[in-house]
């Protein structure tokens, strides 16, 4: 029926975008030898555009770390975000890889979650904080405003790859584009889709709600926000995005792509952080001019 669908709007005069037509390529740097994909750059300009943005947050007053801490964190957090994207994805998505440690390490030939790479990111603020004695769940705060970045950087890679394409459809609008690999019937370009709700989005809301008010005194509210505006969207968007192949029949068995389940459990998680920052008292920070410290003190 889709077929049909799709071959009647061909009939009708609408030719959709073909990703092979846009010249894009996975490579960014060929030196013959060695090369360069889009992907790697965009880990890293997600990991550096994060701490930079990190810095300028930190110099304001009350800040619950130091410049230290947040050096410590840039190390630690990108050793989470990639062994615990990999090790996610191979336990969410690819089970396989766990039996086969020379496929497991491959790190170039794709495969990483992002679930898998918030509990790394999540374990690695959690050991800085400790070892730093700094309040755990702000800090998370602060961190939880960088992270949309990486995410928008992230899938425009998925893009540029050609990967993680969306589901068939037979809608007429312009941007529907048939993927190498995936058939000759048109799909939803999902890739973009996350990569305006998950990263300009969500970011915008948070960067707005981080510098316009107060919503940094209320210790989890941004994180708590960041977490359920995550899910809802990645939510919302498994609904355009083709499931992962090997997990196809479970999607048809249980209803929900695994990426669906894995945010259910998020936005449980994020709605109690932002309701009980909500109705808990804000903190009042005093700065101490000569020391990069903070005390807070709850407002009654």
């Amino acid at each position: 029926m889709l077929s049909l669908s799709a071959a009647a709007a061909a009939v009708a005069g609408h030719t959709p975008l073909h990703w092979e037509s846009l010249g894009l390529s996975p490579i960014a740097i060929d030196l013959g030898f060695f090369a360069i994909k889009w992907y790697s750059l965009a880990y890293l300009a997600g990991i550096m555009l994060g701490y930079f943005q990190l810095g300028r947050m930190i110099r304001q007053p009350g800040a619950p770390l130091a410049q230290r801490h947040a050096d410590d964190l840039f190390f630690y957090a990108t050793l989470g975000i990639i062994l615990g994207g990999r090790m996610g994805y191979a336990v969410f998505y690819a089970p396989e890889l766990l039996t086969d440690p020379a496929r497991l390490i491959r790190l170039w030939e794709g495969g990483m979650s992002f679930h898998g790479g918030l509990i790394g990111t999540v374990l690695a603020i959690a050991w800085v904080s400790w070892r730093g004695g700094l309040n755990f769940v702000r800090t998370c705060d602060y961190i939880a405003v960088c992270v949309p970045a990486g995410l928008f950087f992230g899938r425009c890679a998925n893009f540029v790859n050609g990967e993680l394409w969306g589901r068939v459809t037979d809608s007429k609008m312009p941007w529907v584009m048939v993927f190498p690999g995936a058939g000759p019937l048109p799909r939803h370009p999902s890739q973009l889709y996350e990569a305006v709700l998950e990263g300009l989005v969500l970011g915008a809301v948070l960067f707005a709600l981080f510098w316009k008010t107060r919503a940094r005194w209320r210790p989890g509210l941004l994180v708590g926000l960041f977490t359920l505006g995550y899910a809802l969207a990645r939510f919302t968007v498994e609904f355009y995005r083709e499931p992962d192949a090997q997990l196809l029949d479970f999607a048809m068995r249980s209803g929900l792509s695994m990426g669906q389940w894995l945010t259910l459990p998020m936005m449980a998680i994020g709605l109690g952080f932002a309701v009980r920052a909500m109705v808990s008292p804000p903190l009042a920070v005093s700065v101490q001019p000569t020391s990069q410290t903070t005390s807070q003190t709850p407002v009654s």
